[in-house]
């Protein structure tokens, strides 16, 4: 590897699975220090012995959408690390098993928990590592993950208006904070990949009609894509050879938005 987050001190919001497990594991191999948070000790317990191999790096347990747990984890990582770098917030729901769906089969309950654990967690880190940077008088990065449905809707398989709320929210969000703070040396980008293999995704990518769908909708990866395809984006996205880029809505979708 060479080394493009080398003493960077990164916090990975949802790091112990899937998409930003993969995260962590390229972070560590790209030089950084890291730490991984998420809900689950055990997903967190599973997680941290196939990262150690690679670098530095330790879990806390933080229910994102809560801000106690979201102010503990600063100052569990920040003792930790000495400081911090770079942000990346991957964690996030789907929202299906609580009730999003469609617009006119959202329940209250679906809508209020994917706000709770996709938008409101993105603006409590958002907001902790901001304050820091500032407080610091340093630069800093964060990456937010959004996704390809929140301009490029796909309603036959993925109506899902909670969730994809939540996205367009994220973009949103980012965009003017990396508006704010840019004088301050503060760089605030967003992800938003198409469908990827993920645990997430099951339903999804193990649905056949899904799948033949993809061959066109992602013809870059005839499926779904792989999680390392969005890490390799976000190690560029959080290094210095990014350091011009803020604002930035960044599709790693196999070609989706042009399909």
């Amino acid at each position: 590897m060479t080394g493009r987050l080398a003493h960077k001190r990164c916090l990975i919001v949802g790091g112990t699975t899937g998409l930003g497990l993969a995260a962590a594991g390229r972070f560590l191999e790209e030089g950084a220090r890291v730490i991984i948070a998420g809900r689950s000790r055990e997903k967190g317990a599973a997680a941290i012995p196939e990262l150690t191999d690679r670098g530095d790096v330790a879990f806390f347990a933080c229910d994102a959408s809560q801000a106690d747990q979201v102010a503990a984890l600063y100052e569990q990582a920040l003792a930790r690390l000495g400081g911090l770098e770079v942000l990346y917030h991957v964690a996030g729901i789907s929202g299906r098993r609580q009730g999003d769906g469609p617009l006119h089969e959202c329940t209250d309950t679906g809508w209020q928990a994917t706000m709770d654990a996709n938008l409101r967690s993105t603006f409590l880190t958002n907001r902790g590592a901001v304050r820091h940077f500032l407080a610091c008088r340093q630069p800093g990065a964060i990456l937010n993950m959004a996704s390809v449905l929140a301009f490029s809707p796909s309603p036959q398989y993925f109506d899902t208006v909670a969730y994809t709320a939540t996205k367009g929210g994220i973009v949103a969000m980012s965009r003017l904070a990396a508006a704010r703070y840019a004088p301050d040396g503060i760089r605030v980008n967003v992800l938003c990949p198409g469908l990827i293999d993920t645990p997430m995704a099951s339903r999804a990518c193990g649905d056949p009609a899904i799948l033949e769908f993809l061959k066109s909708k992602q013809p870059l990866a005839h499926g779904p894509g792989r999680p390392e395809d969005c890490s390799d984006a976000a190690v560029f996205l959080c290094s210095d050879a990014a350091r011009l880029i803020t604002g930035a809505v960044l599709p790693v979708d196999g070609g989706w938005c042009v399909s």
